[in-house]
């Protein structure tokens, strides 16, 4: 069986928002403008941006935030028509999918705890959280790879919770998708031939290089059309999945 991999951007693809750091900030009534600026200008690293997108989230409580209240502010989260069944469906068929994002983490595992394995929860390189899998999965691993960005916890307290620590996670960079999905394709023993992949932004370009299939979809901007074999605009994944069934000979739902 030849092995396929599809890996899938978060913000505005799997999930129909700006992105799911600006829906933390939208729940909070705070903005990250000018860490963002600065970013823009130079002056910042996308280390020291996490950092201080962490310190502004923080800044917002007049206590010391854990990691439970930062999981619950990610609830309601609007979803993109068709994300289960696009996922669903390619796993049936035996393909590998991975979430490649800059956005937040628990968006992320949450998506990959609806798709729970076989196997036990064990940490792994692209696996969700022990707490995820306990809450959301059975206990169980995902079938799911997923490489994104957020918070890291530090101290425990005796509630179970913990604090946030100051630094934060950070798997995926501005430009470092295309790296992500190399990684993938080594481990998995996946060609780009048998690669798709489906991004919104110029942040997915390096993406589209590595895939013989790269999907634009809900476009934010259109500088990485030409990099992209496919633009879909239309805001339904079902389309996104045809075209990936195409293109990978997959057989269609």
């Amino acid at each position: 069986m030849v092995e396929k991999l599809v890996c899938l951007d978060m913000d505005r693809v799997l999930v129909d928002h700006l992105s799911t750091w600006q829906f933390v900030y939208d729940q909070l009534g705070i903005s990250n403008d000018e860490s963002f600026e600065l970013y823009n200008q130079g002056k910042l690293d996308e280390w020291d941006w996490i950092k201080l997108d962490l310190a502004l989230i923080k800044s917002s409580f007049d206590y010391p935030i854990t990691d439970g209240h930062l999981r619950s502010l990610m609830e309601g989260m609007p979803m993109m028509k068709g994300w289960e069944m696009l996922i669903e469906h390619l796993l049936s068929q035996g393909v590998n999918v991975a979430i490649v994002s800059g956005g937040l983490q628990q968006t992320a595992r949450d998506i990959a705890a609806c798709f729970p394995s076989n196997r036990p929860w064990r940490r792994r390189w692209g696996g969700i959280d022990r707490h995820t899998a306990r809450e959301q999965a059975g206990g169980m691993d995902s079938m799911l790879h997923v490489f994104t960005n957020g918070w890291l916890a530090s101290t425990p307290l005796e509630s179970g919770d913990s604090l946030i620590n100051e630094y934060g996670r950070y798997q995926v960079q501005m430009d470092g998708k295309g790296s992500v999905v190399k990684m993938l394709q080594r481990r998995l023993n996946v060609s780009k031939e048998h690669t798709a992949s489906v991004g919104d932004s110029s942040g997915d370009i390096g993406m589209f290089k590595e895939s013989s299939c790269a999907i634009l979809f809900n476009p934010w901007d259109d500088r990485p059309k030409k990099h992209a074999h496919f633009v879909i605009e239309e805001k339904d994944l079902g389309l996104v999945l045809d075209r990936i069934c195409e293109s990978l000979s997959i057989p269609k739902p």
